[in-house]
């Protein structure tokens, strides 16, 4: 038991625990015993009825309305996607942007992000590149860089190279002061950190499931502001309509879209993954976002100071306030580590700049410890003594 919640019990369902070091839930995070059984369930409803259709549309709402009240916002403000990838496009083609105006990105940023609003250069929209400077990433970064044409910011609300948090509270309030669209990919942030989408000023936010919301890959989720109704599809279906034709037969005159987020999806949704997040919404509220952002700070301040005696540079923020408490990247040479830590069944990510250590709700102080005892056995491969501050 920790001071926040019981982790041993939250381990017990994680049975990649008992094989691996696992620190790697920034790239994926394991089924949990729950998820798992929730997926068999339905699969065997599949196999046992031929699959009651009606039945799991009327599951997809009340997960739709669970997803709501994690998120502050309303079922309606809710969409399904594929990923976060899929919600970045929406957002950026859903803008109302014309040739000239331009939209601002955060440099070096998830690529994934970026692609959505640079394939906007086509229709004569410009992208500017923000840099991140120093540790605190706030709204007076973006402020020297906008000008008459700025029409959105979009960006991370953690990155994922180096967990930089991103205050949202503060750039959405410029965002309105301004008049700019505000577009968060919060990939790295759902069911990790508390995320109020009402306090966020967000215009929309992306999300994948497969990382803090604990499913497998395939499913999104995709927030939309509801007062947004100036914010078009770039496609279309009969789920995307206000009023569906009950004979299936399509009528230019009856194209009136959805009032919400609803007007974003087109056709049938990932079911298998939707009975997942079920489970997993349960586990996740079962333990708390707070408590698990406290826990993952804790241990991120022992993997600190675990670091800081062997001479190891933490790429990234280092208080609290500024960094995402579950990324961490160590400035160690991808290339020594990499196979180094995996023959130690250590699962991490090669980074840009590093290695980097991603912890998830599961994880506890003694993996902490002995990931350090991993390091402390290469002493060879270490850095020499370096200003680590």
């Amino acid at each position: 038991m920790t001071r926040h919640y019981d982790v041993a019990a939250i381990r017990r369902q994680f049975s990649v625990t008992e094989r691996l070091l696992y620190l790697d839930s920034a790239h994926q995070t394991p089924l949990a015993t729950s998820v798992r059984d929730a997926l068999m369930r339905f699969y065997r409803e599949g196999s046992e009825t031929a699959g009651p259709k009606p039945v799991w549309l009327d599951r997809v709402e009340q997960v739709r309305a669970r997803v709501a009240k994690l998120l502050n916002a309303q079922p309606s403000e809710i969409a399904f996607t594929k990923n976060t990838s899929e919600g970045m496009n929406i957002a950026a083609n859903a803008l109302p942007l014309t040739a000239g105006d331009n939209v601002l990105l955060v440099e070096g940023d998830h690529p994934n992000n970026a692609y959505a609003f640079l394939n906007l250069r086509r229709r004569g929209v410009e992208v500017r590149f923000v840099p991140i400077s120093g540790a605190t990433a706030r709204a007076e970064m973006f402020a020297p860089h906008i000008d008459g044409r700025t029409r959105a910011i979009s960006l991370s609300h953690v990155t994922f190279h180096a967990g930089h948090r991103f205050d949202l509270a503060s750039i959405g309030a410029l965002c309105a002061e301004r008049g700019l669209y505000f577009v968060v990919d919060a990939m790295q942030s759902t069911g990790v950190v508390p995320l109020d989408v009402k306090a966020s000023g967000a215009s929309l936010i992306g999300s994948g499931c497969h990382k803090g919301l604990l499913v497998p890959q395939g499913l999104g989720i995709l927030y939309c502001r509801q007062d947004l109704v100036e914010l078009q599809p770039a496609y279309m279906a009969m789920s995307s309509l206000a009023d569906p034709p009950g004979d299936y037969i399509a009528r230019a005159d009856n194209m009136a879209l959805k009032p919400g987020a609803g007007r974003f999806e087109i056709g049938n949704v990932n079911l298998p993954d939707i009975h997942a997040l079920d489970a997993a919404l349960s586990l996740i509220e079962s333990v708390g976002v707070a408590a698990i952002e406290a826990h993952l700070q804790d241990l991120g301040d022992r993997l600190i100071e675990h670091i800081d005696a062997l001479g190891i540079r933490l790429v990234g923020p280092r208080a609290r306030a500024d960094r995402s408490p579950h990324i961490y990247v160590l400035d160690l040479p991808a290339q020594d580590w990499a196979d180094y830590l995996a023959s130690r069944q250590v699962r991490v990510s090669p980074e840009r700049d590093g290695i980097r250590v991603s912890f998830g709700l599961f994880n506890n102080a003694g993996d902490v410890d002995r990931f350090a005892q991993i390091l402390t056995e290469r002493r060879d491969m270490l850095p020499r003594a370096r200003d680590v501050a």
